[in-house]
This record gives structure tokens, C-alpha cells and sequence, in this order.
């Protein structure tokens, strides 16, 4: 069985791969097989990033509830001790946005908290 080389499978396998390398530096946007493997690496970057994108939100939630925690006069890991012995269930995200556009609100939360710790 000859050996095929310009078959449309073949080339559209490697169009694809030449696509997915689009504005790489260098033999690595134009060249298969460098190409090949920098989107493999890419590809892989990239899952791992939306993996770690999810931890780097989480981390920011934590550090603004803790900023505005203190200006209440609390640690950040006693109040949500505080919110878990209160039986309160909000989640870090809603609770930096509260922090950030309802203070008000905020304080309420904190104070719950407060209660909890001292019962």
C-alpha cells in the first residue's frame, strides 16, 4: 500500500494543528512538527490555567473579606468561624461583593458573627 502524503486527512489534520499555532514566534507557528507540540504544551497550559483560575478568584474573595473583617476588629478565620457556628451559609464570593457594595449589610453579617463567637 503506497504512503499517502498529500491526502486531504493528512492535510487537514495538519491545518488544524497550524491553526491552533496561530501567532506562536518563530518555526513554531509555520513548522508541523515544532508547531505540533508547542500547541500540545499550550493546550495543556491552558486546562491547567482554568483550573487555577477558579483557586486565584478564591484567594481574592478571601483577602478583601479579610480586609474588611478587620476594619471590624476580627480575623478573618474567627468570623468564618463565627458564620459557621451561626449556622450562616454564604459563600466567599457573595461575601466580598457585600463587603465591596453593601458595607452596611456587611456589618450586619459581622455582628452576627460576633454573636456567635461570644455564645
Amino acid at each position: 500500500m503506497p504512503r499517502a502524503i498529500d491526502g486531504t486527512k493528512r492535510k487537514n489534520r495538519r491545518v488544524k494543528i497550524l491553526k491552533l499555532a496561530k501567532g506562536f514566534y518563530g518555526d513554531r507557528k509555520s513548522n508541523y512538527k515544532a508547531a505540533k507540540d508547542a500547541v500540545v504544551k499550550s493546550l495543556d497550559h491552558a486546562y491547567s490555567g482554568r483550573k487555577g483560575k477558579k483557586r486565584d478568584y478564591r484567594s481574592l474573595w478571601i483577602a478583601r473579606i479579610n480586609a474588611a473583617v478587620r476594619d471590624e476588629g476580627l480575623s478573618y478565620s474567627r468570623f468564618i468561624n463565627g458564620l459557621t457556628k451561626a449556622g450562616v451559609t454564604l459563600n466567599r464570593k457573595a461575601l466580598s461583593n457585600m463587603a465591596i457594595e453593601d458595607p452596611i449589610a456587611f456589618k450586619a453579617v459581622v455582628e452576627v458573627a460576633k454573636k456567635a463567637l461570644e455564645a
